[in-house]
């Protein structure tokens, strides 16, 4: 069986992801270790509201590999093990471009935080640069017939899979859009998201405690250990800010800005945790998504705010 998708960034417009071909959409999460796409969680949510299948890609900047792949599973742990995860290894914007290394120590940290082997997007051409992978990742490759081949029909020609036992997603076209093929049906393709089986991805409610100011030692709750290994609690509140705070999507002074928050900003929060320096609150919002804020210096306890 074969399911017939399609990649997309920021500059992608949104009928691509309705197209009623398309039973599967793979968007860009972050590139390098400074950009998130704007519209990764409008891309995800559409896509996902549409009931297709799920993927989220980095594309390689050519920095440091681990903190590359440690950049993209912060951005984007709120939805790991919801679609499958992919490294785009290409050429143009990346310094480390030829380096045979680079895409292995990428895919083992992301393994390390995620317990999942992403798959490798890469151009037939340069398949050696990413044969080490071939052991433990899936193979997305590129190779086109022409750059005006704008129809769902497969190109009839050989494309080879390199060291890899065989071709998981060919990409056929990437004139008007990057269409692709993938050889799995959709319980393989939740398989290569969630390997273990053992990741639930509905976050139960949270419940009422009878305090709501994030304490120096945990308190006797339900908890959680994150994709990162930072430990969370759940604890329903609601949190006032004295001072100017950056809301972000993830719990880390290096996550992407949500917004700068006045003093005064009303937080309501259903979990915390204490890690970085920081007692770090999650804010539920829409379609699933969550913001994360400072409240607390870890160090010295000081509040950023009133809790109630």
């Amino acid at each position: 069986m074969v399911m017939y998708g399609v990649d997309v960034f920021s500059g992608t417009d949104d009928s691509v992801i309705r197209d009623p071909h398309v039973q599967f959409v793979i968007v860009k999460a972050t590139q390098g270790t400074s950009y998130v796409n704007p519209k990764c969680n409008h891309q995800w949510g559409l896509a996902k509201s549409l009931g297709k299948k799920l993927g989220l890609y980095h594309y390689a900047g050519g920095g440091d590999p681990v903190t590359e792949a440690q950049f993209f599973i912060n951005n984007i742990k709120n939805y790991v093990h919801q679609g499958i995860l992919a490294l785009d290894w290409e050429s143009y914007q990346n310094s480390a471009w030829g380096n045979d290394e680079w895409g292995r120590q990428f895919v083992n940290e992301a393994h390390r935080l995620t317990g999942v082997w992403p798959l490798i997007y890469v151009q037939e051409s340069a398949l050696q640069q990413v044969a080490n992978c071939a052991n433990d990742c899936g193979l997305w490759v590129a190779k086109y017939a022409s750059m005006d081949w704008r129809s769902w029909t497969v190109p009839n020609m050989s494309v080879s899979s390199g060291a890899f036992k065989d071709v998981t997603i060919y990409q056929y076209t990437g004139g008007d859009i990057d269409r692709d093929v993938a050889y799995l049906d959709e319980g393989a393709w939740d398989k290569l998201a969630n390997p273990a089986g053992a990741i639930k991805q509905d976050i139960p409610a949270p419940k009422p405690q009878p305090t709501h100011n994030p304490a120096l030692e945990a308190p006797s709750t339900a908890n959680w250990v994150d994709a990162l290994g930072d430990r969370w609690f759940e604890e329903k509140g609601t949190f006032i800010s004295n001072c100017a705070l950056h809301l972000r999507w993830g719990a880390t002074v290096n996550s992407s800005v949500i917004d700068v928050v006045p003093a005064g900003t009303v937080i309501k929060y259903d979990a915390y945790s204490r890690h970085g320096g920081y007692v770090w609150l999650r804010q539920p919002r829409e379609h699933g998504q969550y913001g994360y804020i400072a409240c607390r210096d870890a160090n010295t306890n000081e509040a950023f705010g009133t809790f109630k």
